[in-house]
């Protein structure tokens, strides 16, 4: 009996694994920023908004996930997930270069 794995092409195999990699790697990259982002950003005590930031994160990287599976290419879906990385450490990047004296 013939698998119908072996009848799906090459192209489709590794958009599925560039997916993969988008919502593992850059979904843990999206988490990360966010949680920095908000432990700078929130006008909290540094205890509390870190303990904030990191609850966040998994909320982000669930997001993520969710996003790279139901965009429509495999192009959109790192797109969608590295822009908001880079605009979330830029925005990190700004608060802490204000806070340290």
């Amino acid at each position: 009996m013939k698998s119908k794995a072996a009848g799906l092409p090459l192209s489709y195999r590794l958009a599925v694994a560039s997916r993969c990699l988008a919502a593992l790697l850059g979904g843990y990259l999206l988490a990360s920023m966010a949680s920095v982002c908000i432990a700078l950003l929130a006008p909290l005590s540094r205890v509390d908004a870190t303990l904030i930031g990191l609850l966040l994160s998994f909320v982000f990287y669930l997001l993520a996930f969710i996003w790279c599976f139901a965009c429509r290419s495999a192009w959109r879906a790192w797109l969608g997930v590295l822009l908001p990385s880079l605009l979330m450490a830029m925005a990190s990047g700004i608060a802490y270069w204000m806070k340290t004296p």
